[in-house]
């Protein structure tokens, strides 16, 4: 006969074997979310970048081995930033500058892009899972021709790289010789296109020593401008070849990005006139200005001293970079088109309309809505970060916002602190420039997209606005 003990293990045994193969069943049935996939994909290559630079072989012989250095800079490449604590061209070896510019190139066109870049060469077919996750990345509406338009995205990135690496490598090649002169050519490049702000030319000088040189000017800002402006709207411009007949969401972003430009230029240029602009030519002082109107667009270059602006075209960079790029690119941000939906969402209830409406197209609410969360999530970020710092570090509040509006919209510019941060605050710009990146286009987007259908609709009540 079997004990009463014996029978109660064997049970105890049999729940236990039930509850195990439960959680595998559960595990096995748990799928990453694309915003998770996003999140983990971004990780693990600041992990691995991070692993990479702190080896021997990364930086200059002499130069100390720093973990936290290591992991900033690698956050600042694949969140395609261009903050630094230390300089670029000076602390970091060839083999490390190489890692950064692999990282930036990773960051810049995103995880899911160089996974499918891999798969197509490979030649491995692109499931349904994998296209949500491009959409995804790219911050597109459909996966209608996902694939295609990584494919444009693919050679149009590699292709426009190489046309201005020559372009800058020949113009360099008459400075630094015709080794590195290609090399800064090919580096700067791939930065500016990808809106990093990475410079190796030593001496946290950036490109403040070509202010009113033609051919790096023109070249970087046609960059910056080029891959900030968003991918599908490229492909649109190239598919349609006229202005009349691109989608809303591209005369929508062009419309801003004009806005923005020549606006910024000629607020800088009527700010800075009797300062920084001083000592330049008439063409110089123009030069400067336009340029340093683009690079506010979360790119990071700077050819003049920011350190040494007005307060005032301070505050102004800052709303140039809090507002960034265009939605799929590789900039940062809240966006051109968050921006521009706001903005006419106001316009319309100024003027009593009920739709919002451009180009005789309507914009439709649940977009509206979208983009205002985006705004909140990026004030509070930015205001909460700024409080801290103002505590921890020692710098005036206006640096510590414009340092924090940088990381956060991954524009790299700086008034000069980053190199003094404490281990503290550089922790708290790892974390920003990573939200920075990740947080309104999977946040927000996953919160736009979670659409739940209501059977049952509370009764409406009135409250007091305004």
């Amino acid at each position: 006969m079997v004990s009463w003990k014996d029978a109660k293990t064997d049970l105890e045994h049999a729940s236990a074997r039930r509850r195990f193969v439960g959680v595998v069943g559960r595990l096995k049935g748990w799928r990453l979310t694309p915003a998770q996939v996003l999140v983990f994909g971004f990780s693990g290559a600041i992990l691995a970048g991070t692993i990479l630079l702190t080896m021997p072989f990364a930086v200059q012989p002499g130069a100390s081995v720093n973990f936290l250095v290591s992991l900033f800079t690698a956050t600042s490449a694949v969140c395609v930033t261009g903050l630094v604590v230390v300089d670029t061209g000076t602390h970091w070896s060839l083999a490390g500058q190489v890692i950064i510019l692999i990282l930036i190139q990773v960051g810049g066109l995103g995880i899911m892009t160089m996974a499918t870049l891999f798969a197509i060469l490979l030649g491995r077919k692109i499931g349904l899972r994998e296209r949500l996750l491009i959409r995804e990345s790219l911050n597109q509406v459909s996966i209608e021709g996902i694939v295609r338009l990584v494919k444009y995205l693919l050679i149009f990135t590699f292709g426009t790289e190489v046309v201005f690496a020559l372009i800058l490598g020949v113009r360099w090649s008459a400075d630094f010789g015709w080794q590195k002169g290609l090399w800064f050519g090919l580096f700067h490049a791939v930065s500016a296109f990808n809106n990093a702000g990475f410079d190796i030319l030593g001496g946290f000088h950036s490109l403040t020593g070509y202010r009113e040189d033609v051919t790096v000017n023109l070249s970087v800002t046609t960059l910056i401008i080029i891959g900030g402006i968003g991918f599908s709207v490229v492909v649109d411009l190239w598919q349609h070849r006229s202005l009349r007949r691109i989608a809303l969401h591209s005369k929508l972003v062009l419309l801003v990005s004009t806005v923005l430009v020549l606006s910024g230029m000629l607020m800088i240029l009527s700010l800075e006139w009797s300062n920084t602009l001083k000592p330049l030519s008439l063409h110089g002082k123009v030069l400067a200005a336009y340029f340093q109107s683009v690079t506010p667009r979360t790119a990071g270059y700077n050819t003049l001293d920011i350190g040494g602006l007005r307060e005032a075209t301070q505050f102004l960079i800052i709303v140039l970079m809090f507002i960034g790029a265009s939605p799929g690119s590789t900039g940062g941000g809240v966006k051109t088109a968050t921006i521009g939906v706001l903005v006419l969402a106001v316009l319309s209830q100024i003027a009593g309309k009920e739709d919002v409406e451009l180009f005789d197209r309507r914009i439709p609410r649940y977009q509206i809505y979208k983009a205002l969360t985006i705004l909140l999530m990026a004030v509070a970020l930015v205001i909460s970060i700024s409080l801290v710092l103002s505590v921890t570090e020692k710098a005036s509040l206006l640096q510590v916002l414009f340092e924090t509006v940088s990381a956060f919209s991954t524009v790299g510019l700086s008034t000069g602190i980053t190199p003094s941060l404490t281990p503290f605050g550089q922790i708290l710009i790892i974390i920003t420039m990573f939200v920075g990146r990740l947080g309104p286009l999977t946040v927000a987007f996953a919160l736009a997209q979670r659409k739940r259908r209501t059977v049952l609709r509370f009764p409406e009540e009135n409250i007091i606005v305004g």
